[in-house]
């Protein structure tokens, strides 16, 4: 411990300072995190094909070395934090210059991106690992491993950016590298189709952060900035009008509600699940995703004041969190495919986080972000085992009883539920209670605090917690339980094999990531232990927001802090039980009592409340066709735009531009052949040619003078010399 303690020693702050660009040299060169995983992206593509396994080891140990720097920043940030308190640490140079705006490029290391690092690099580092056994026999095995790495890096590199212009590049390039990866078996169409869904439904939020990028730029800092400090610390000095806080954090939430799924721009996310399984755990637990809640995160101030958090009890932000919440976790009911009842899972739990920042809970949203990415990776990783058991992600069709040839693997999926479900003591229990208690809206049974009194986003909150139990429940009984269903011949996976019937346990390069995600879906809930937990030191509480949330800092607002509720805790354990036993009674009892005397595998019940209630008929309709939006933007947009809005756009070219065009020609024509009859030929031409002819004349007479004879030329220089002498002698008379 001497050693890391050692190691981590940092260089003196400067007194009263929250930002220093000298630091212990893994906070100065954290830069070398993201380099390393781009130059194993162009090595792989150069050299991945003449090594002994394709280039994945140049992935792997890339990535290796840079969750070692991350660690080794980790502890230098704790060094340095509790030296000097919270100071950020920014190292910038002028990448450009145009007139007398300067465009930097730059890493700003603080608690926020140094979890962020640690996070990334750990569950990329597994998926690495994971993806030589998943994907070990595809034919563009090189080309993944080389994206793989890539994708990483742009993460990285998003996370460690000191200027929206920066991140707004990182951005970017994260959704490019997402769009390569979703579509990389790109022969099947519906694979090319959902990787073209999320790259168009992207640019739509994408005109929002590009609009918001460019009202900080001139609003902040005196104007002219793109400097993240500058203009977070302009905002909560007070500098930059409400208006423009209005606009900019109206036009970033478009961009936050495509790229993390937030309702109604999530339809993309599920039909992400056609990429490949790491692809899909590495998007939903570390990358892309997430990178729409670290932006406000780190954009704090900039929500805070221009949406108001403070004080209130609504506000745009919390409240989309709080719809998407409930509306992701009600359409994983009726999902068959594994991986969409994930997917629709982490359009849930991006609510979840959205609605914490929304009320004013920094900390449980960053927090929330750190567990999840743990227990979810596992969950998509879990869900890949059994699939590449079965070669099928039908949980109706193909899977059932797989408990009993996949022991492990469903030991480490209940522990990434029960931690999804916020039980106790797993790792989502910490974090989701943490988010309700921000809520402040416990008034009921004493008042938690917080930034407001948000009780509709507190009842969301509980009922989103309820459905998570209830679907994941599903899940497992589907997948785990019942008889085995699988050894159909229509079934295919992800890579177009055949459904088998003899599943198996999956092997060790699979299993030990599994193994080390459920240890910290167990443990990392404790790395913020709420405070009065009488079972620790207070030392020990409250670890992750004493060095990950800027408190104190110019660049951050200053924020109340919900007391922990104990009363509110019991509650919401009680709700989320409630979920999972009713939905067990459902499916372990009434559904399995069936099968047995039926001596079938079911999957419901065929007289189900949906079949036997109209009115739940109804609403399991809407479900199934996923509120109709897909239908909307298909069949409405897509249609009205590829239709009737295309062919209006045609007659406009063709009858108005283009005969405009044509009629400022043929103007144009016509002008100028009147210019060429009336001013060139009368006008120009006829004075032209009246000159010549003037001056053909003025010669005819002048030849008569010059007759040769020197007593003609003597008479005229006399006569005009006689001339000047009289205009002098006039001139001086007078």
């Amino acid at each position: 411990m001497s050693f890391l303690v050692a190691l981590a020693e940092s260089d003196s702050v400067p007194t009263g300072s929250t930002v220093t660009d000298s630091a212990n040299w893994f906070l100065e060169y954290a830069w070398l995190v993201p380099l390393l995983p781009a130059l194993s992206f162009v090595g792989i593509l150069f050299f991945g094909k003449r090594m002994r396994y394709k280039g994945a080891e140049l992935g792997i140990a890339a990535v290796a070395l840079s969750f070692l720097l991350a660690v080794c920043a980790g502890f230098a940030w704790l060094a340095h934090h509790d030296d000097g308190g919270y100071v950020a640490v920014q190292k910038s140079t002028q990448w450009l210059q145009s007139g007398s705006v300067e465009f930097g490029a730059g890493i700003l290391v603080d608690g926020l991106s140094v979890m962020m690092l640690l996070v990334v690099t750990i569950v990329s580092l597994l998926v690495h690992v994971y993806s030589t056994d998943y994907v070990g026999d595809d034919k563009r095995y090189t080309h993944f491993f080389a994206f793989l790495s890539l994708f990483t890096a742009a993460m990285l590199f998003f996370v460690l950016s000191d200027n929206i212009l920066q991140m707004l590049v990182g951005w970017e390039l994260v959704g490019v590298c997402s769009f390569v990866l979703i579509g990389h078996w790109w022969e099947e169409k519906p694979n090319s189709d959902a990787a073209l869904k999320a790259f168009l439904t992207n640019r739509v939020g994408d005109v929002g952060l590009i609009i918001g990028t460019i009202a900080l730029f001139f609003a902040a800092g005196g104007g002219r900035t793109f400097d993240t400090v500058k203009i977070n610390e302009a905002i909560v000095g007070g500098d930059v009008s409400q208006a423009a806080l209005v606009v900019a954090s109206v036009c970033l939430m478009a961009a936050v509600m495509s790229k993390s799924g937030q309702f109604i721009l999530h339809t993309w996310l599920p039909d992400a699940m056609a990429g490949p399984t790491p692809v899909s755990a590495l998007i939903h637990a570390a990358t892309m995703v997430v990178a729409g809640v670290f932006m406000i995160a780190r954009l704090y101030p900039v929500f805070f004041e221009g949406m108001q958090i403070g004080g209130s009890s609504i506000n745009l932000m919390a409240t989309i969190g709080a719809i998407t919440l409930v509306f992701g976790g009600l359409l994983a009911f009726v999902q068959d495919d594994i991986k969409k009842v994930l997917a629709y899972s982490t359009v849930s739990q991006l609510g979840y986080m959205v609605m914490a920042l929304g009320v004013g809970a920094w900390t449980a949203a960053v927090f929330h972000l750190f567990t999840h990415a743990f227990f979810k990776a596992n969950l998509f990783l879990g869900s890949g085992s059994v699939a590449h058991a079965v070669h099928s992600f039908d949980m109706k069709k193909d899977m059932g009883g797989m408990r009993k040839f996949m022991p492990k693997t469903y030991v480490t999926f209940i522990i990434g539920s029960l931690a999804l479900a916020g039980l106790f003591p797993l790792a989502g229990f910490w974090s989701k209670d943490e988010i309700l208690v921000g809520t402040g809206g416990w008034g009921l049974f004493g008042d938690t605090g917080g930034n407001g009194a948000y009780t509709f986003h507190l009842l969301m909150g509980m009922f989103g917690a309820a459905l998570t139990a209830a679907y994941m429940t599903r899940c497992v009984y589907l997948t785990f339980h019942g008889e085995y269903r699988g050894g159909h011949d229509h079934a295919h996976d992800e890579h177009g094999h055949e459904a088998h019937g003899d599943p198996h346990e999956s092997g060790p390069r699979i299993l030990v990531p599994l193994y080390i995600l459920s240890g910290l879906a167990i443990v990392a809930g404790f790395a913020n232990l709420p405070g009065g937990f009488q079972l620790v030191p207070d030392s020990w509480t409250e670890r992750f927001g004493h060095y990950v949330e800027p408190v104190g800092s110019s660049y951050f607002p200053k924020i109340a802090h919900a007391t922990p509720s104990w009363s509110l805790a019991v509650v919401a354990s009680v709700v989320a039980l409630g979920g999972a036993v009713v939905a067990a009674y459902y499916y372990f009892v009434k559904v399995d009592r069936l099968s047995k005397e039926t001596e079938a595998s079911l999957t419901g019940l065929p007289d189900g409340l949906s079949k036997s209630n109209r009115l739940a008929g109804a609403g399991h309709r809407v479900l199934v066709n996923k509120y109709y939006l897909d239908h909307f933007y298909e069949r409405v947009i897509v249609a009205f735009t590829k239709g009737p809005l295309a062919r209006a756009a045609y007659w406009v070219n063709q009858n108005v531009i283009d005969r405009t065009v044509d009629k400022a020609g043929e103007t144009a024509v016509l002008a100028g052949r009147h210019v060429y009859d009336i001013v060139d030929q009368s006008v120009i031409d006829g004075f032209v040619d009246g000159s010549g002819r003037v001056s053909d004349a003025t010669g005819e007479e002048l030849r008569h003078i010059n007759s040769g004879k020197v007593q003609n030329y003597a008479a005229i220089l006399f006569a005009m010399a006689a001339v000047l002498a009289g205009a002098f002698l006039i001139i001086f008379a007078l």
